[in-house]
């Protein structure tokens, strides 16, 4: 799977979006080393910094679900360029992504950004800076 077939999970996730204060819906999908896809979308809330990002609820998912290994992420919103992930998420996304995955950000007009995990968090607090290899 490329980056823009990742597009297609990624829109489908954002029109799930629970977004009734900003209006602003997004949705994130992720690609694992062994091919398994994990989506999310914002949700927010009355008390705001409880709401959580798509990316984030994303990376979430995947752990949940066993993966520790991010392969590809592609993200999208209504935006007037190509969305990208705020710095919480782009930390989180590091925990996970190699400084070299690929990452497909865009918007729903058709503006399209293909980057890398470094050029997002050039200078990314590492795991492997804290914790010994398991």
């Amino acid at each position: 799977m490329d980056v823009e077939e990742l597009l297609t999970h990624a829109l489908a996730a954002r029109e799930r979006a629970y977004a009734p204060y900003s209006r602003f819906l997004v949705g994130a999908a992720i690609l694992c080393d062994d091919g398994s896809v994990f989506t999310g979308c914002n949700v927010e809330n009355a008390s705001y910094g409880l709401s959580n990002c798509a990316e984030r609820s994303a990376v979430f998912e995947m752990v949940n679900s066993g993966r520790r290994k991010i392969a590809a992420l592609a993200v999208v919103a209504d935006a007037p360029r190509a969305i990208s992930p705020c710095g919480a998420c782009r930390q989180v996304l590091s925990e996970f992504a190699a400084a070299d995955v690929p990452v497909l950000l865009a918007n729903l007009s058709g503006d399209r950004k293909i980057c890398v995990m470094s050029d997002l968090l050039p200078y990314a607090f590492y795991r492997e800076d804290f914790v010994e290899h398991e």
